[in-house]
């Protein structure tokens, strides 16, 4: 049975940091394309950021350069680092595992950005 769990969602200040972590059983992460998904209250979910099975990376652009997404392969996780937060990145955030037909998805962690 495929689990993703992610933690690490909490209240922080506009210009603060989080690490969110997606803790990964059921698959071996390095063998999948991961990424970071979120949901802003009343929009559609969006995604955040990549890392496919060679290590390349992809972010959108309301993201890039503030957020890093970094893969464990010998703690099989996959981490979300989020600086310079903006009240925009107010978000249920979702991790994903994709690979040839599966894609798997965590139940969220919710992040808020204000003061």
């Amino acid at each position: 049975q495929v689990q993703l769990v992610e933690s690490g969602g909490d209240l922080v200040q506009p210009g603060g940091s989080l690490r969110l972590s997606c803790a990964a059983s059921g698959i071996n992460v390095a063998l999948y394309h991961m990424g970071w998904y979120r949901q802003p209250p009343g929009k559609q979910r969006e995604l955040v950021a990549t890392i496919t099975r060679g290590g390349s990376t992809n972010y959108s652009d309301s993201v890039k350069g503030r957020f890093t997404i970094i893969r464990d392969n010998a703690k099989n996780t996959v981490s979300l680092q989020m600086t310079s937060l903006k009240p925009e990145d107010t978000a249920v955030y979702y991790c994903n595992a994709e690979r040839v037909v599966s894609s798997y998805w965590g139940q969220g962690t919710q992040v808020t950005v204000s003061s």
